[in-house]
C-alpha cells in the first residue's frame, strides 16, 4: 500500500492552520447557502431537483474547502507544493492509476446494489425491477453526469481527505487514527449543517434527526474515501468515490424505484440505514485487514 502524508509541522503551525482551515471552509459553505436560507428554501420531496439558484449556492459552497486548503497550506504552513500537499496526483504508472480509478467507480456502486437490496428485503424500497436495457441507458446517463461533477468533488476531498484528515493524522498517541477519522468524520457532516437545515440530505425530516444521519452517514464513508486515498496514494479516487456516491448513487436509488412511490433517503439510500448496514460492512473489513491504518507518527517539532 502507497501512503503519502504531509511534511511535520510545528504544533504552533498546525494548529493554527486547522483554524484558518475549518474556518474559511465552514464560513464558505454558509455564505453559498445564505441566498437560500434567507429565501426560506424548504427541500420536502425526495425526488425534487435542484432549480438554478440551488445549483449556483451547492457549486459555490463545495468549492469551499477546496480554497480553504490551499490557502492553509500556501500561506500558513508556507508550503509552496500545494499539489504534493494535498495529494493531487493520479496513482502511477499508468494500469494502477485506471485500476484505482475503476474500483473508486465499482466500490460505491457495489454498495449502493447491496442497500437496495437490503431495502427491498426489509420492504422499505419498493424496488420496481431492472432490465439489461434500462441499466446500461441509466449507468450512461450517470457517467456522464458524474463526470460533469467532478471538479465540484474535488473542491470537498481536497479538503476533507488532502488536507484535514493527513494533518489530524500527525502527532503523537496511540489514539490519534481514532481522533483523526472521528474528527475529519464530523467536521465533514457538520460541514453540511446548512443543508441539513434546509431538508437537503434529508427532505422532510427534522434537523434533529439529519444531523444525526449526516453523522452516522459521513462516519461511516469517511474510512471507504480514506481508503481509496491511501492506498492509491492519490486523492482523486477519494473524489470519484465522492462523486458517485452523491450522484450516480442517488439517481440509482431514483431509477430503479416505482415511478410514484415516495423517496424516503433515511430508509433507502446509502445515507439511511440499509447504506450504514452496507457500509458498516466494509468498514470493519477495511479495518480488519489493516487498510485503514495511517502513516506512522511524526514527532512535532518545537
Amino acid at each position: 500500500m502507497t501512503v503519502t502524508t504531509p511534511r511535520a509541522l510545528p504544533p504552533r503551525t498546525r494548529i493554527r492552520s486547522l483554524i484558518v482551515y475549518l474556518t474559511l471552509a465552514y464560513s464558505g459553505m454558509w455564505l453559498a447557502m445564505s441566498p437560500l436560507l434567507i429565501k426560506g428554501f424548504r427541500r420536502t420531496d425526495g425526488r425534487a431537483q435542484p432549480g438554478d439558484l440551488e445549483n449556483l449556492c451547492i457549486s459555490a459552497a463545495m468549492m469551499a474547502p477546496a480554497v480553504a486548503a490551499v490557502v492553509a497550506v500556501r500561506w500558513m504552513e508556507g508550503d509552496s507544493r500545494v499539489r504534493d500537499a494535498l495529494a493531487l496526483r493520479l496513482p502511477k504508472p499508468w494500469p494502477r492509476a485506471v485500476g484505482w480509478l475503476l474500483t473508486a467507480v465499482a466500490v460505491p456502486a457495489g454498495l449502493t446494489v447491496a442497500t437496495l437490496a437490503i431495502g427491498t428485503a426489509a420492504g422499505v424500497y419498493p424496488f420496481e425491477g431492472a432490465s439489461w436495457s434500462g441499466a446500461a441507458a441509466w449507468a450512461g446517463t450517470a457517467l456522464v453526469q458524474m463526470l460533469l461533477s467532478l471538479p465540484l468533488f474535488f473542491g470537498e476531498e481536497l479538503g476533507w481527505q488532502g488536507y484535514l484528515l493527513p494533518r489530524l493524522a500527525q502527532g503523537k498517541g496511540t489514539t490519534r487514527a481514532l481522533r483523526a477519522y472521528l474528527g475529519t468524520g464530523a467536521a465533514f457532516a457538520l460541514w453540511h449543517l446548512p443543508t441539513l437545515l434546509m431538508g437537503g440530505q434529508y427532505p422532510g425530516e427534522p434537523w434533529y434527526v439529519a444531523v444525526p444521519a449526516m453523522l452516522v452517514s459521513c462516519g461511516l464513508a469517511l474510512p471507504v474515501f480514506t481508503w481509496l486515498r491511501l492506498a492509491s496514494g492519490s486523492v482523486v479516487p477519494a473524489v470519484i468515490g465522492h462523486a458517485f456516491v452523491s450522484s450516480a448513487s442517488v439517481s440509482m436509488v431514483r431509477e430503479f424505484a416505482e415511478p410514484d412511490a415516495p423517496l424516503e433517503p433515511l430508509h433507502m439510500s446509502l445515507a439511511g440505514w440499509p447504506g450504514w448496514l452496507a457500509m458498516a460492512l466494509l468498514v470493519v473489513v477495511l479495518a480488519r485487514t489493516g487498510r485503514l491504518a495511517l502513516p506512522g507518527a511524526r514527532t512535532d517539532r518545537g
